[in-house]
Order: C-alpha cells, then sequence, then structure tokens
C-alpha cells in the first residue's frame, strides 16, 4: 500500500465519520495516537471531548439538546499500564474488561459487531497500542456489517513492528451518502512527520468545517512512557 500525506487523504473526505490513527513518529522516540469525531445531525454534534484520568471520555455540550445517548457518550481512551484503548464506541470498556482478564483484543470483542444504526450499521472500530519496555506495537480492529447486515465481518489487523514516521488510520466511512458507506480494505498507510502541536492544527484543518466535532491526538515518550495529550472541541 502507498503511504500517503495524512491531511491530503482526510482533506479530500467530507465525512470520514469518526476515526483512530496509530503510529510511530519520524524520529522514532513517539508512540503516536488520535481519535476524531464528526457529526451530521445535532445529537451528534452536541458533544465535546473531556480528559478521564489517562483517557477521555465524550459529554454533550448541552444537556439540554442530548435527545438519545447511546452510541455517542462513552470513552474512546481508556488506559490499562502501558496500553492505550482508542475506540468508537462503548467496546472500549469491552476491551478494558477483556484485557483485564487476560485476553486480547480480538477475543474481547467477539461479544460485540457494528452499531444498530440502521440503515448505516456504522463499523466499530478499535486500537490497542502497547508501549511497554520501550517498544511500540499496535492493533486495529474494524466490526463491520456484511453485505446484507445479516452478520458481522471481523477484522484484525497487527503491527508488531511500526516504522518511523509511519501511521496506519481507518474510519468509519469512506465518504459521505445515505445509508453512508462503511470503511473498506486495511487501514490506510499514512506519513507521520510532525511534532504533537503540528499534528493537531494540522489534523482539525484537514476534517471537513461543517462536519468535524472534536479531535484528541497523544504522543507517548517511548523512552520513559510520559505523555502529552491535545484535545480540540468545536464548542470549546
Amino acid at each position: 500500500m502507498k503511504k500517503q500525506n495524512l491531511y491530503d487523504y482526510l482533506s479530500r473526505n467530507t465525512y470520514p465519520g469518526r476515526g483512530v490513527l496509530m503510529g510511530l513518529s519520524a524520529d522514532g522516540r513517539f508512540a503516536v495516537s488520535a481519535y476524531f469525531i464528526m457529526g451530521r445531525s445535532v445529537n451528534s454534534r452536541n458533544r465535546v471531548f473531556v480528559e478521564d484520568g489517562d483517557g477521555i471520555r465524550t459529554e454533550a455540550h448541552d444537556p439540554a439538546l442530548l435527545s438519545d445517548p447511546s452510541l455517542i457518550i462513552y470513552s474512546p481512551v481508556r488506559v490499562l499500564g502501558s496500553v492505550m484503548i482508542v475506540t468508537n464506541g462503548d467496546q472500549t470498556d469491552t476491551i478494558y474488561d477483556g484485557l483485564t482478564s487476560g485476553m486480547d483484543m480480538k477475543t474481547s470483542l467477539e461479544s460485540r459487531e457494528f452499531e444498530p444504526d440502521a440503515p448505516n450499521y456504522t463499523p466499530r472500530i478499535s486500537g490497542v497500542m502497547n508501549v511497554a519496555d520501550g517498544g511500540l506495537g499496535f492493533e486495529m480492529s474494524i466490526l463491520k456489517s456484511n453485505s446484507d447486515a445479516s452478520g458481522c465481518d471481523r477484522y484484525t489487523y497487527v503491527y508488531d513492528t511500526p516504522v518511523a514516521g509511519e501511521g496506519r488510520i481507518i474510519h468509519t466511512y469512506i465518504g459521505d451518502g445515505d445509508p453512508l458507506p462503511s470503511f473498506e480494505g486495511e487501514p490506510v498507510r499514512v506519513e507521520l512527520n510532525d511534532d504533537i502541536d503540528e499534528m493537531t492544527e494540522k489534523l482539525w484543518n484537514a476534517l471537513d468545517d461543517d462536519n468535524k466535532v472534536s479531535l484528541f491526538v497523544r504522543f507517548i515518550d517511548l523512552t520513559d512512557g510520559s505523555f502529552e495529550t491535545r484535545i480540540v472541541n468545536v464548542h470549546e
């Protein structure tokens, strides 16, 4: 797969939906991760990211406008020791509980499937990043409906030896539409050449102005496990 410019890739898509990015910085020092959400409805756009311990959660910006908390209020990021979990739904908790019980991400997600939001049947996308012992490895997963939504197709991608300056991004939709068309293929290979502030600014600017809602970016220092986080919300 040809490596793409991350920002050009996203700017060509007016509605990638929700997206998970993981990879290794160009200098090989930082584990890089990001998560963004977009929205078309008032309910979907009425959200902000807030820090919650070492992770984050979504909250309603205006509680009076919250019509249905299911599928939009959850913890996108949770941390368990040297492992960080990033997902687009409450399967974050499913993976966290599974890892706590000794299961891996793939096994933990066997109890879950795509979201019950017909006719879109939004895929559940997940990433698990491990930064133990100064190294980096990560896995990505997508649970999506089969051709007639009668069952769930499950795909897991494992990246044990990430290359410096490269990442992988997976998102829920390949573009706008009605119904929304689900992501296809393996996570897209993209360049990672910027520090956390440059990446945050460029990622936010690459997302469609009419649809973007919130962005989370984290750089974890592989030498000592310390990290920096950036959060951007439309509703600041």
